[in-house]
């Protein structure tokens, strides 16, 4: 077999069709592709916004979990047959990818294929977010805005881990009902109230937020963050401009501020970032007492329904493609 499936965008919309497989490189894998994790950046790059880094595949696709075809001498301790999940540059939306094997991690024995597709990129955002770049200590408090997404339920979960009490910010009230089981402390649907004046009314202020709105909500975080606050913006679901920033406010508490995409980030970040989460957290994941949430799961033929309901801002954890044979 010399071709393969893969979904293409045509005219604006999903399709099936055929390429040829993915050449592997040094320390490359091949991953008999099962499942694949939805992002927002699928999206983006389908409207010509979010092109893939330079040298990686233009097909969709950050996140798979499937089974390992092939596998280079540096096996790093894995062999053909295991499954696994991990984080691509590009090329998910296909039967097979091609997959460094440093940023590749087992799937635990009782994880489904498409639990594993949800692993990969929401834990290791939230990872990157709250610990190699903000930093977070234990029992810290985190404003967490959109708690009930994919890379918001991971932040929730790891922040708990090391008993922090975790505010987030949601659209609803199913939303919110579903941030409280995942553990967070307290959960503000902003339809109904604002969360400046929230924190206002409980003095309380933020040692960590994670923002993926940007916008407007640059000025309110600097309101209610703490002394030496870390300000992490992920996405900017708001708007890119943020007007009349309050420099004053951020010179007082000593406010850092970041930016931080992990896409185009080079493989030895990452791989640093897959040993740091498998060190620290794994076994959370291997036990359950921290876990993907998943909304739905669509066969790949379906992507178009999937990728509408995450325009929408109707899930609560990941939406999961799988593949047919």
């Amino acid at each position: 077999m010399t071709t393969m499936r893969f979904l293409d965008v045509q005219r604006e919309r999903l399709c099936i069709a055929n390429t040829t497989f993915p050449a592997l490189l040094s320390k490359q894998c091949l991953i008999k592709v099962k499942a694949i994790g939805v992002n927002r950046a699928d999206i983006l790059q389908r409207q010509g916004k979010y092109p893939a880094p330079k040298g990686e595949s233009p097909i969709l696709g950050l996140e798979v979990s499937g089974i390992l075809t092939e596998v280079p001498n540096n096996n790093l301790g894995y062999k053909v047959g295991d499954r696994v999940c991990g984080l691509v540059a590009g090329g998910g939306y296909a039967e097979y990818v091609a997959i460094n094997i440093e940023h590749i991690i087992k799937i635990p024995e009782h994880y489904s294929f498409e639990q594993g597709a949800g692993i990969a990129e929401v834990f290791l955002t939230a990872y990157q977010s709250l610990f190699s770049i903000a930093q977070l200590k234990p029992q810290q408090k985190v404003l967490i805005h959109a708690g009930a997404s994919g890379v918001g339920s991971a932040a929730i979960q790891l922040a708990k881990a090391l008993n922090c009490y975790v505010v987030t910010t949601v659209g609803s009230d199913e939303k919110a009902k579903a941030c409280t089981v995942l553990g967070a402390d307290i959960t503000i649907n902003y339809q109904k109230l604002d969360y400046v004046q929230w924190a206002k009314e409980h003095q309380c202020n933020f040692d960590v937020i994670l923002d993926v709105v940007a916008g407007e909500y640059l000025n309110k975080n600097l309101k209610v963050a703490a002394f030496d606050a870390r300000i992490v913006i992920l996405s900017m679901l708001g708007g890119r401009f943020a007007e009349q920033v309050d420099i004053a406010r951020m010179l007082q508490k000593r406010v850092q501020i970041t930016a931080s995409t992990l896409r185009n980030r080079s493989d030895e970040y990452k791989a640093m970032l897959v040993n740091g989460f498998s060190h620290d957290f794994m076994y959370l994941l291997e036990n359950k007492s921290i876990m993907p949430v998943i909304d739905h799961c669509y066969t790949w033929l379906a992507a178009e329904d999937a990728h509408q309901k995450m325009m929408s801002n109707k899930n609560i954890g990941k939406l999961i493609l799988t593949i047919d044979e």
